[in-house]
């Protein structure tokens, strides 16, 4: 199967030159700097905008995947229900594609936008755009080339026991992360404490 059938695909919002900062604007735009695959998307991070193109918008809603476009890693983002909690209405960059499942897939197939970002994310995919990737010095991958990107959707269950499994782990990573960069603080506390104590 391929992404294009079971999800409409389309770009970020086509922001003309830089994206302006709007300080009382309620429209937000999510940039790759506001992305991580560790953390998703950081809403408090994302810049109050305002929407200087010609295309009417198309606002992120709960359910898309943002997939970038550019760079070494195209890598999968969902939109998760945190969006809400921002009160804003949000648009993509135009380093993103936004993958949108169409909704007779949902009910009928029943897919879960979590598990294709999860798939898209696994090294199979990551080798097929890596492969159909273009330019020198920035890869970008084209619309065609995601919307080609082959898909394997198990049933249901299954899906939701893959995307607990990748939020586990996620989460796993996440304290050891943190537990990590605990002890380095310790170990710098106590060097600290060496050298001012030798000097007293």
């Amino acid at each position: 199967m391929k992404l294009k059938q079971i999800a409409t695909i389309n770009a970020g919002y086509p922001f003309r030159g830089k994206i302006p900062e709007v300080s009382d604007s309620s429209v937000i735009a999510v940039q790759m700097k506001d992305v991580s695959l560790a953390e998703g998307i950081r809403w408090s991070a994302c810049q109050k905008t305002e929407l200087t193109g010609k295309r009417p918008p198309d606002y992120l809603t709960t359910g898309d995947i943002l997939v970038a476009a550019r760079g070494n890693h195209n890598y999968a983002i969902p939109i998760d229900s945190a969006l809400a909690t921002t009160n804003k209405q949000a648009v993509a960059a135009p380093h993103f594609f936004v993958v949108r499942l169409k909704s007779q897939n949902e009910k009928k197939q029943g897919i879960l936008p979590e598990f294709i970002a999860w798939l898209l994310n696994q090294i199979p995919a990551q080798r097929y755009f890596e492969q159909n990737a273009e330019g020198t010095l920035t890869k970008s991958i084209r619309r065609s080339v995601l919307e080609e990107a082959p898909i394997v959707v198990p049933p249901l269950a299954k899906q939701r026991t893959i995307v607990a499994m990748a939020s586990t782990l996620r989460e796993e990573q996440r304290l050891m992360q943190q537990l990590i960069n605990n002890n380095e603080l310790m170990m710098r506390t106590i060097a600290r404490d060496l050298h001012l104590n030798r000097r007293h």
